[in-house]
C-alpha cells in the first residue's frame, strides 16, 4: 500500500517582463511537481511583456499593483500562500529589492523561496501570559536598558516579570526573586566563581528593576534575527506562567528576538549604527513586527541631529505610523555616593565618557576622578583600574567585566563598589512611559480577547 501523498505547498510565483511569457510559462509549469501554484506577481519590466492582456495568458491569476509591496501584500491577502517562488532576476529586481521582498513575506508568514535561497518565518510559541519583547538591531543598542526602564515604570500597577535570553546564560532556566533579591558584590562574585555569569542579564535586571527575572541562553540568530537557532527560552516561558504574572517582558539577545509570539513588540536601535541597519537588510522585518521604536545614543559623537534625522526617516518609511522616540543613556548609581571620589567603569565609547562624568557630578554631587570605557575588555580595564589614581568608590555597570575584574580588584584595594544603570533620558521621556503603558494594556486586551474568542 503506498503511502498517501502529502498535499503540496500553496505558492505563488513572482514573475517579471524580462523573461518571455513562454518562458515563464514553462517555468511555472515545472513547478507543478511540487508545488499548488495558485497566483502570481508580476514585478514589473516590459521588454518582453507588452501589456495586461499577456499576462491573462499565463495560466494563473496575476497581481500587479503600484509597487512590489503593494502587489505583494495584496497577492498574500488574496491568495493565502504558504510560500513565494521568485522567477525574477536582474535589472528588475535586485539585491535591495529582494530584501524588501523578504522582510515582507517574513512578516506576512510566508515562505520566500529563490533557487540559492529560502527564508522561513520564525515559529513562534505562544504564552499565556500577556507579553512584549524588548529586541534590537544590534549589540550595545541600549536593549537592556529600555527593557529595565520598562519594567520599573509598568511594576507601579502590574505583576511584571522579565524573561531574559543571552549567549551567556544559564543551562536550565534560572529563577532571581528581584523584588526579594539581597545580592551584595561580594555574593555576586561568589557566583562569578562558582561559573555562573554573575553580570548576565538575567542578575543585572533582577539587582536593577526587583522584579522576578528568569534567565536563559540562546545561540545563533541567523539573518532576520526573528528567533534563535537554539534556545531555551520557550521553557523559560512556561516557567514564567507559574508566577501569577500580569505581564511578562520578554528581553531579546544582540539582533536576535525571542522565539515566543508576543502581543506587542518595542525595536531599539542605535542611533550610531548605520542606516541602512534600518532601511536595508532585514531592517523593516524588524520595525514591522515593532509597535515602537525607540532610538538610543542621540547625541555626538555617536550621532550628530542628521544621522539622527535619517534614522527615524528610515524607520517612518517603512511603518509611518509607528511611534518614534529619540534618547540618550546617564548612569544611575544604585546608591548614593555623594561628596565620594569615583572611578567610572562604563561600557560606552570614549568620546561619551566626559558627557557622563559631567552627568553624575552634576546629579549625584560626586567627584570622577578618573573612568574607563573598556568593562568589555578585560586587559585594558585591569591596565586602566592599575594606572588609576586614588578613589573611594568604583561606579561600574553591572555587565561584562564589572564583577569578575573592577568589582574584585576595588574591594582588594579597600575600595566600595556600586552599580550603576543604564537610565534612558529625554525631553518626552513621559510619552515614552504613557508608549510602554499603552503597549502594556494592549497586551492584555489582546490576550483577553484570545481567551474569549477560545
Amino acid at each position: 500500500m503506498k503511502p498517501k501523498a502529502l498535499p503540496k505547498p500553496r505558492a505563488i510565483a513572482l514573475v517579471d517582463g524580462e523573461h518571455y511569457l513562454p518562458v515563464v510559462k514553462w517555468a511555472l509549469a515545472s513547478l507543478e511537481k511540487d508545488y499548488a501554484v495558485v497566483g502570481a506577481v508580476f514585478l514589473g519590466g516590459t521588454e518582453k511583456v507588452g501589456s495586461e492582456e499577456d499576462l491573462a495568458n499565463l495560466g494563473v491569476p496575476v497581481v500587479h499593483g503600484k509597487t512590489i509591496a503593494a502587489s505583494v501584500r495584496e497577492a498574500v491577502a488574496r491568495f493565502a500562500p504558504e510560500v513565494a517562488l521568485d522567477l525574477s532576476d536582474e535589472p528588475v529586481v535586485g539585491y535591495r529589492e529582494r530584501f524588501e521582498m523578504a522582510s515582507l513575506f517574513l512578516f506576512l508568514g510566508v515562505r520566500y523561496v529563490g533557487k540559492d535561497f529560502a527564508f522561513t518565518p520564525p515559529k513562534l510559541v505562544k504564552t499565556s501570559l500577556p507579553a512584549i519583547s524588548v529586541v534590537g538591531t544590534g549589540k550595545r543598542t541600549g536593549k537592556t536598558a529600555i527593557a529595565g526602564h520598562a519594567a520599573r515604570v509598568l511594576k507601579g500597577k502590574h505583576r511584571v516579570g522579565i524573561v531574559t535570553m543571552g549567549r551567556g546564560g544559564p543551562a536550565e532556566p534560572e529563577v532571581l526573586h528581584g523584588e526579594e533579591l539581597d545580592l551584595g558584590v561580594e555574593e555576586l562574585i561568589r557566583y562569578a566563581d562558582q561559573g555562573f555569569h554573575a553580570a548576565s542579564g538575567c542578575f543585572g535586571h533582577a539587582y536593577m528593576t526587583q522584579v522576578l527575572v528568569i534567565g536563559c541562553r540562546r545561540c545563533g540568530g541567523g539573518m532576520s534575527g526573528g528567533e534563535p537557532f537554539v534556545s531555551n527560552v520557550v521553557e523559560g516561558a512556561k516557567l514564567a506562567e507559574e508566577f501569577g504574572l500580569d505581564i511578562v517582558i520578554f528581553d531579546g539577545s544582540g539582533a536576535t528576538a525571542p522565539p515566543i509570539e508576543v502581543d506587542r513588540q518595542v525595536l531599539i536601535v542605535g542611533a550610531h549604527q548605520p542606516v541602512d541597519y534600518v532601511r536595508g537588510y532585514f531592517g523593516p522585518y524588524r520595525i514591522l513586527r515593532s509597535h515602537a521604536v525607540v532610538i538610543t545614543g542621540c547625541e555626538p559623537p555617536l550621532a550628530d541631529e542628521a544621522k539622527v534625522d535619517a534614522m527615524e526617516a528610515a524607520v517612518r518609511e517603512v511603518s509611518p505610523d509607528v511611534p518614534v522616540f529619540r534618547t540618550v543613556f546617564r548612569p544611575r548609581p544604585v546608591r548614593e555616593v555623594d561628596g565620594a571620589r569615583a572611578f567610572l567603569a562604563v561600557t560606552a565609547p570614549a568620546a561619551v565618557l566626559p558627557r557622563l562624568v559631567e552627568h553624575l557630578e552634576e546629579r549625584y554631587r560626586c567627584r570622577v576622578v578618573g573612568a574607563s570605557p573598556h568593562l568589555s575588555n578585560r586587559p585594558k580595564l585591569r591596565q586602566d583600574l592599575a594606572a588609576a589614581g586614588d578613589f573611594d568608590v568604583l561606579l561600574a555597570e553591572l555587565k561584562a567585566a564589572g564583577v569578575d575584574v573592577a568589582a574584585r580588584t576595588a574591594l582588594a584595594c579597600g575600595k566600595d563598589v556600586v552599580f550603576v544603570d543604564n537610565e534612558p533620558v529625554a525631553p518626552n521621556i513621559e510619552e515614552l512611559d504613557q508608549c510602554l503603558e499603552r503597549l502594556a494594556v494592549e497586551a492584555v486586551q489582546a490576550k483577553r480577547g484570545a481567551a474569549f474568542h477560545a
